[in-house]
């Protein structure tokens, strides 16, 4: 993948070949609703407790099988067959294994680079957590907690582990880029995503100072870390940044087309937070929302950056026959929908209509990646969980809800 420039600012977004990708998410970095077997035994809601409450040996002998069944050369044919060409691999700041009691994963990455040469897949890798957290979800590695960005010594490791990052994968042929860092909480996104009440700390002392994080303390941190990453990134693999949940921030940024080359913009958009900003909880409202919010938005920060939607799906709450509230679920303390509210023919309109808005939305800008390829929640025989199939692009897929042939 190739991006150049022809004068002293970004390319447009029509230079970088078009994604569709999906992530592969819970696959080197968990997240407990997507495998609640997992966490069995233990009251641990996160990846920072979950080796607190096993024996070294039991959290060993779970890491790995987990990560050797989880993913493997047959899920990468797979989405080839989907007519993707793209995947974003989250990855944990301890992947190099010098964290512990955290478990690398570079053999694992290692294997993922070797199975998309075959497929002919490209890789988005995402450094998906930090120490202590740059946003205080469950999904940063350890929920409520939210200083990395206060602690000077932690930037800098982060900055140290994109560099071996680089420096291992630079050259990859089916390398696409970097991303710097998933999801930032920042001064605008903190009250909306109301971390302390939603993502209760288990540990109120390490969560003291827990707070957002400032956008010019993060354009700073992405400057740096553009550089860090450049020393060791050929300039035909890019450098991707996420919004921080503003996207508007970003106009003025990185212009300089001399220092920096093939620069892409991340942004996160679904639809349960558009449920939050007011968006009706009708199949009518999210297309409003859709066509006239995310594709004026995309199509206009196309013109500054490429822009990729990096996370994105199909699950709402009209799916699931309950307000879910931004998202959350049974383990969050909400109560599913005990029966299916809709019929398996509304059910397909209605995924059908909200993945037609979406990806014609996203084609304004350069492509996306949906999340997530996979989960290992039984949404069918698990109360609670009705609704929640629709993250799972397999399951997607199979009920005919999304376009396998879509642009």
């Amino acid at each position: 993948m190739t991006l150049t420039t022809t004068d002293s600012t970004q390319s447009p977004a029509s230079v970088l070949p078009y994604i569709k990708g999906v992530n592969l998410g819970n696959w080197l970095v968990l997240e407990k609703w997507m495998n609640p077997a997992l966490f069995d035994g233990t009251t641990a809601d996160d990846e920072y407790y979950l080796p607190t409450q096993l024996s070294s040996d039991v959290y060993e002998a779970r890491i790995r099988t987990h990560r050797s069944e989880y993913i493997t050369e047959r899920d990468f044919a797979t989405i080839r067959s989907w007519g993707l060409n793209s995947v974003r691999i989250p990855v944990p700041y301890f992947i190099f294994g010098d964290r512990p009691p955290f478990i690398g994963c570079i053999d694992e990455l290692d294997k993922a680079f070797n199975w998309a040469d075959k497929y002919g897949l490209t890789i988005l890798i995402d450094l998906h957590t930090a120490p202590m957290s740059q946003n205080g979800f469950d999904n940063g590695g350890i929920s409520g907690v939210c200083k990395w960005a206060q602690l000077p010594d932690e930037v800098e490791f982060v900055l140290t582990v994109l560099e071996r990052l680089a420096q291992r994968y630079g050259t990859r042929e089916s390398l696409m880029g970097i991303e710097i860092i998933n999801e930032p909480n920042t001064t605008t996104s903190w009250s909306m995503m109301d971390v302390t009440e939603r993502y209760p700390a288990v540990d109120a002392e390490l969560a003291t100072g827990t707070g957002p994080i400032a956008f010019d303390w993060l354009k700073d941190f992405y400057v740096t870390a553009y550089h860090r990453l450049r020393a060791h990134l050929p300039e035909d693999k890019a450098v991707v940044f996420h919004d921080g949940f503003d996207i508007w921030q970003w106009k003025d940024f990185m212009r300089d087309g001399n220092e920096f080359k093939n620069v892409i913009l991340d942004t996160h958009q679904y639809l349960m937070t558009a449920e939050m900003m007011g968006c009706p909880q009708t199949a009518e409202g999210y297309d409003d929302f859709v066509r006239n919010t995310y594709a004026p938005m995309i199509e206009e920060m196309s013109a500054y950056f490429p822009v990729i939607v990096g996370e994105w799906c199909l699950f709402n709450s009209v799916g699931c026959g309950v307000d879910t509230h931004g998202g959350q679920s049974v383990l969050n303390g909400e109560e599913g929908a005990a029966v299916e509210s809709l019929t398996p023919q509304e059910k397909r309109d209605l995924y059908q209509g909200v993945a037609a808005s979406q990806l014609e939305a996203w084609s304004k800008g350069s492509g996306y990646y949906y999340w997530n390829y996979k989960l290992l929640t039984d949404t069918v025989n698990t109360p609670g969980w009705i609704g929640w199939d629709a993250w799972d692009l397999g399951r997607c897929v199979a009920q005919d809800w999304f376009p396998v042939d879509h642009r």
